[in-house]
């Protein structure tokens, strides 16, 4: 009996070996496997299915004959698969309905930050970034912000547990601490990246936000340097027509300090009950000034002979502002109905 099976699989390996070669397209492949392998009429279920009428003497060296047949199968159909998925073009169902690919684009503060960074680089800025992980040195002492200073307190400042002196940045000033640390002026740079505050979530607050910060460090640098700047930077991204305002403010790391407004760019201070200024006709945009002195001294720069200003904006209130967002939250609940209008 082990004797005729034998040679009767070695027939079948033949005809199975002259049928393969003349496969050429994956229908052909799948009737040739179907030949071979469907549960009812398969040439190698048929096979097995003779198993129970070998003499148990014999039934050891049948099973091996038969698995070696189906073995020897399966394995050059598995070749062939391969090659004809290398040689052969995807087949198409065109009754099927067609598949519509969502096209993604950048997020709106993403966009809103990107062109920020933009319009500085062209002033000759370089980008900085750093961790958002922070020493309450970098974060606060090398700022002159001193011990006492309400910002400092657990009410506002993430401490993460287990390092004794770290933060969650509140601000990205600590990269610029970095920043003059590692290089000698003249330079500048911005400093764009996430920071975080105790803040609960409402439609101008939320815990996590984004910040863009500018740092300019040379001999002879004044307020008048300052002013150019950024009224260059609001009528590059505001329009030519926008006014400026500037008002006397309180930052522990800049003096003299000050805050800019900007004219209302959708009333211009027209409409008491315009959706953007509320009627004021100013809109409130960054925080600016003069480096401070004992800024300059805890990064190793000389303030006799050195000086430079700073400044910072919010990027998602840049983008709030600018499109007429109601809501801050809004930007980051992605919510895609929302977020296509800007896509």
């Amino acid at each position: 009996m082990s004797r005729e099976l034998s040679h009767e699989i070695d027939e079948l390996i033949q005809a199975f070996q002259e049928k393969i070669a003349r496969v050429q397209s994956q229908q052909q492949y799948r009737e040739l496997k179907e030949k071979y392998f469907s549960r009812r009429k398969g040439i190698c279920t048929l096979l097995m299915q003779r198993l129970r009428d070998v003499p148990a003497t014999e039934k050891a060296e049948a099973g091996r004959l038969i698995n070696r047949f189906k073995q020897t199968v399966s394995d050059h159909l598995d070749a062939l698969s391969a090659r004809l998925s290398r040689t052969t073009e995807p087949e198409s169902d065109w009754t099927l309905p067609p598949q519509r690919r969502a096209v993604g684009a950048l997020h709106l503060i993403e966009r809103t930050r990107a062109e920020l960074e933009g319009i500085f680089i062209q002033m000759g800025y370089e980008v900085a970034e750093g961790p958002e992980m922070e020493s309450e040195y970098n974060n606060f002492t090398a700022l002159n912000i001193p011990a006492h200073h309400p910002a400092r307190d657990e009410q506002d400042t993430f401490f993460i547990q287990g390092w004794e002196d770290g933060v969650l940045r509140t601000h990205t000033s600590p990269v610029q601490i970095r920043y003059m640390k590692a290089h000698q002026p003249p330079f500048k740079a911005i400093f764009p990246g996430k920071v975080f505050r105790k803040d609960e979530p409402d439609a101008t607050h939320t815990p996590v936000f984004h910040q863009i910060e500018g740092l300019l460090v040379d001999r002879d640098v004044k307020f008048s340097h300052l002013r150019g700047t950024l009224e260059a930077f609001i009528h590059a991204f505001f329009g030519a027509d926008i006014t400026t305002r500037f008002r006397p403010g309180y930052f522990p790391f800049t003096e003299p300090s000050a805050e800019i407004d900007i004219s209302c760019f959708l009333c211009f201070g027209n409409n008491p009950e315009c959706r953007i200024c509320k009627g004021t006709g100013w809109l409130e945009i960054l925080g600016c000034g003069m480096v401070h002195p004992n800024v300059l001294q805890n990064c190793g720069i000389d303030a006799d002979e050195f000086s430079g200003f700073a400044f910072g904006m919010g990027v998602d209130r840049i983008a709030l502002l600018r499109h007429g967002v109601p809501d801050l939250r809004m930007l980051f609940e992605n919510d895609l109905r929302f977020l296509r209008q800007f896509g």
